[in-house]
């Protein structure tokens, strides 16, 4: 479980800074202490599942994504880039599937 907490926190980390996140700004987006960020980010504390929810939502990512290798930090770009072009285009079709949805049920 230790590889794990330590996984989630570098992962958290990263994607905080990826979006230009402090620590306080990622705590008013999920409801949690500042501490409590910390706490994860610095593997002091474990995660419910609530908490993961509200962190991978807050990170615009899959919870899966947060215990998976992410090298956001890569020397030639590509991998970052790729996965930002991945998160805007996960945006744009959520957005589209919505818009169909909502069309679909006030016709």
């Amino acid at each position: 479980m230790a590889q794990s907490k330590d996984l989630l926190a570098l992962n958290i980390k990263k994607l905080r800074k990826n979006w230009g996140f402090s620590q306080e700004k990622l705590a008013e987006a999920t409801n949690l202490s500042a501490q409590s960020i910390s706490d994860i980010e610095g593997c002091r504390t474990w995660v419910s599942d609530k908490t993961l929810e509200k962190l991978a939502e807050a990170l615009n990512v899959d919870i899966f994504l947060l215990f998976m290798p992410l090298d956001l930090d890569c020397a030639d770009g590509q991998e970052a880039g790729l996965y930002n072009r991945l998160i805007k285009l996960r945006a744009v079709l959520k957005e589209d599937i919505d818009n169909r949805l909502e069309q679909f049920f006030i016709a």
